[in-house]
């Protein structure tokens, strides 16, 4: 997401597209981007690049597609194979989108294989379209849309994007350059963070911290690998049972730290925060320690750089000392 000091985008540029504040979307941050990701390479110039206009989102490319939108509008589709409706706007944004010679992506984002995205833009319906401009998310539409509608959305959206700076293209014919590879276990990480299996990226990350203690990048992995593994056999009826749960039994260590975890993942980061600190400020003794533990895991997990942690660092030190 775009870092705490960068210029948000202008509401009264926004037009009709409705701009709100930014829900937060760095719980899907991953470990640093390979060169197969799939996320096309932006260039100041003209397009002429035959390189693709739609990428299918994924939580591993989620990042480098929420870091591109500082150089190009990138339009996120929440769809399902399961509803109709969603296929056929699919191939009406595919192409709108064509239209428009490089100057938008097209993200689209299976939510059935997917469903951490769809928390992360916490739509309310399938499918939901928005674009993301400088980390910032811009609701544009629930349901259908025509082909005409489409494009004034996008045509608003340039807008927005050239008075913030935003006027990159796709590519200008020159490949784009290969990131440099990852270490062999965060590559074994990440190969396993696409198949889903985080159980064993959790294993290839305890293997290189135990190899480098100091590896700050295997320790944000685990954070993450972890935090999703916790989440990833939920249902909605669990989750709707464990925030009643919640309300219910404040001084519960399990409940609270599992919907501390649902926070994160639905970016609501300081209401996460929260509740665990003020677990700790009510309880002592082993359960205290636990959740003191957990809260460090997700300042991981979201990014110590981010302010948000770092005013929860000060809660923390509050409710301790």
């Amino acid at each position: 997401m775009s870092s705490p000091g960068s210029r948000p985008v202008s509401p009264a540029a926004a037009s009709q597209l409705n701009l709100r504040g930014a829900v937060d979307l760095s719980a899907l941050r991953r470990p640093a981007p390979s060169a197969s990701s799939g996320v096309p390479a932006a260039s100041g110039g003209s397009s002429g690049s035959t390189q693709p206009l739609r990428v299918d989102a994924t939580e591993a490319n989620f990042q480098d597609l929420v870091q591109l939108s500082s150089q190009i509008p990138v339009l996120f589709l929440l769809w399902s194979n399961r509803s109709l409706e969603s296929s056929n706007l699919l191939q009406s944004l595919e192409t709108v989108v064509e239209g428009f010679a490089g100057k938008v992506v097209l993200a689209a984002a299976d939510v059935d294989a997917f469903p951490q995205l769809a928390q992360a833009f916490q739509i309310q319906a399938i499918p939901t379209a928005v674009a993301v401009l400088k980390g910032q998310p811009v609701p544009l539409f629930e349901g259908p849309a025509s082909d005409q509608e489409i494009r004034s959305l996008i045509d608003e959206l340039l807008k927005v994007a050239e008075a913030n700076g935003v006027t990159g293209s796709i590519g200008d014919g020159a490949p784009a350059a290969e990131a440099p590879p990852l270490p062999p276990l965060h590559q074994t990480a990440f190969d396993a963070i696409e198949a889903g299996d985080y159980a064993a990226a959790a294993i290839a990350y305890r293997q290189a911290l135990a190899e480098k203690p100091a590896d700050s990048e295997a320790k944000a992995g685990l954070a993450q690998v972890e935090l999703m593994g916790r989440l990833e056999s939920l249902t909605a009826t669990e989750v709707e049972a464990l925030r009643h749960q919640a309300a219910e039994e404040p001084d519960s260590i399990e409940v609270q730290l599992s919907v501390a975890d649902l926070d994160i993942s639905g970016g609501h980061i300081e209401d996460a925060f929260n509740r665990i600190i003020a677990f700790i400020g009510r309880n002592f003794g082993p359960e205290r320690e636990t959740a003191r533990v957990r809260l460090l895991e997700l300042f991981d997990v979201v990014g110590i750089s981010d302010q948000r942690v770092a005013k929860a660092r000060q809660g923390l030190a509050r409710v301790l000392f």
